[in-house]
């Protein structure tokens, strides 16, 4: 089922959405048409000649298999270097333990993901440095929630920014996007904490080996020492998040305690001091809709069929376009979606398609989605409506 433009609102006050389905003709490949969508979308447009270029994308987390294929980001390395331009894949340090948590784990699991210079004709920088400390206080005009954003060094020394994104569903956001990509993807660990915590760092005591190196990395000289165990002042904490990154144990960790729709403001927030004042332009690949983000250890099966392709120079737009044509799609039997639906009795449980039904808030029903994209309107970072322009 191929999406439909969005009708809320005049053609003037939407934004062009390019989509491509995964269908080929005699002799076609993905790669190929994906490479006519973009150029159709206008990527070609952009200024490359002598600029660094940002291509955020996520690596994939060990374990999961739904992370984009290599072969996407080459399309995009290939067209940047034609014109000029000096391309580099990126994504920012975790906030949780896993293999993404420090550069140098993060660049290993990369590589054993097929991510390297061979594989994609450029380099990979982590933006916010070995231990996830590297940031740049950008600072955010019209925020709710931040007067500043602490961004990875590397991405803010870029002078163009290309959002590769996988669209698939989020425990937290309803579904990961563009503005997830970008927001969240490229905060330093300090700068996804102040996202994702509404209390200062926690010490876990079973970690904890009393080093002293988090006390040395502390910006306000709230963590002192009990014996060897590492303690920190709350009223002192100004929620850095350095010690996380010092920490070589990860007893130092965040509370991910943050209300969900003041999570997604906050995220478009981080959004808008990623994108403000330089070219920028997105692709998203609506392919292995898994429940969950490239972050868990495992993938889920996907909850509806593969969409295809889409790209705009508008981050919300072309958020609110992959989140409508999912919605559009039947939902796949034996996934999280049907047993969501079958709960809720929308479908019986065939995994049938619930006209009406708002899969992502099915899946995670605390969530809503629309918050984020709602906020990031009032930021100015792109338009709550959308026309769709297929790409044959």
């Amino acid at each position: 089922m191929s999406p439909t433009s969005s009708s809320s609102k005049g053609a003037a006050a939407s934004s062009p959405v390019y989509f491509s389905s995964l269908r080929l003709g005699d002799g076609d490949t993905v790669a190929a048409k994906f490479r006519r969508l973009i150029e159709a979308a206008g990527i070609g447009t952009i200024d490359f000649d002598r600029k660094f270029t940002a291509i955020k994308l996520h690596f994939g987390e060990a374990g999961n298999l739904a992370y984009l294929r290599p072969n996407y980001a080459r399309v995009v390395v290939d067209i940047v270097r034609e014109q000029g331009g000096r391309p580099f894949l990126t994504d920012a340090n975790t906030l949780y333990p896993g293999r993404r948590k420090n550069a140098l784990e993060h660049l290993d699991l990369a590589y054993e993901h097929g991510f390297s210079p061979f594989s994609t004709g450029c380099h990979i920088i982590i933006a916010d440095g070995v231990a996830g400390t590297d940031e740049v206080a950008v600072p955010i005009e019209g925020g709710t929630y931040f007067t500043e954003a602490k961004i990875g060094q590397a991405v803010m020394d870029a002078d163009v920014l290309i959002s590769l994104n996988h669209f698939k569903g989020h425990m937290e956001m309803g579904f990961g996007g563009a503005l997830k990509n970008i927001g969240m993807g490229c905060a330093s660990r300090a700068g996804k904490m102040e996202m994702h915590s509404a209390t200062e760092p926690k010490v876990n005591p079973e970690k904890c080996i009393g080093c002293e190196k988090c006390a040395r990395f502390c910006a306000s000289d709230a963590i002192s020492y009990k014996g060897k165990l590492a303690s920190i002042d709350p009223d002192a904490c100004v929620g850095c998040g350095h010690c996380l990154g010092a920490c070589p144990t990860d007893a130092i960790y965040s509370t991910f305690d943050e209300k969900s729709e003041i999570l997604d403001m906050k995220v478009a927030e981080y959004t808008k001091a990623v994108l403000q004042g330089r070219p920028h332009f997105h692709v998203s690949l609506v392919v292995d809709v898994t429940p969950f983000c490239d972050c868990w250890l495992t993938s889920d099966r996907p909850i509806v069929p593969d969409v295809g392709m889409f790209a705009s120079f508008d981050p919300v737009a072309l958020d609110l376009a992959c989140a409508e044509a999912v919605n559009e799609q039947p939902a796949a039997a034996d996934s999280v979606l049907a047993d969501a639906l079958a709960k809720l009795g929308e479908d019986g449980g065939h995994g049938g398609h619930a006209a009406g039904c708002d899969y992502f808030k099915a899946v995670h029903g605390h969530t809503n989605w629309r918050t984020t994209i709602d906020h990031a309107v009032s930021l100015g970072l792109g338009k709550g409506a959308y026309e769709i322009i297929e790409v044959k």
